[in-house]
């Protein structure tokens, strides 16, 4: 089972064209060089507590307060895809029957 990446830094930033988009990264000055080589605008990251997966990093914006204007959509948008994502991924198990335990032991019993 392959683990989920995590990050200690977490933001939003606008691209050159106007989008705003929601950033991840492990490196907060190397980070805001490269958003800066691409023109971009607005740049708002934070070190997270601990290093996060980005569902739980994109939950902490939200407590941070980070849920108005464009910057609050684009992480809003972000953390539905992802439940989404999350959601997708689950399995669903349906019981044809149920086997008591005693039942089973007796079988076992049986069989020997």
């Amino acid at each position: 089972m392959a683990t989920e990446k995590t990050f200690t830094v977490s933001g939003t930033a606008t691209n050159a064209d106007g989008t705003v988009k929601v950033r991840f990264a492990n490196d907060l000055v190397a980070r805001i060089k490269i958003l800066n080589k691409n023109n971009c605008t607005n740049i708002n990251l934070v070190e997270l507590p601990r290093a996060m997966t980005k569902m739980e990093a994109l939950q902490h914006l939200q407590t941070l307060g980070i849920t108005a204007g464009d910057a609050g959509f684009a992480v809003a948008n972000k953390l539905a895809e992802k439940a989404r994502v999350a959601k997708k991924g689950e399995v669903k198990i349906k019981a044809t029957r149920v086997v008591s335990a005693s039942k089973t032991a007796a079988a076992q019993e049986a069989t020997a």
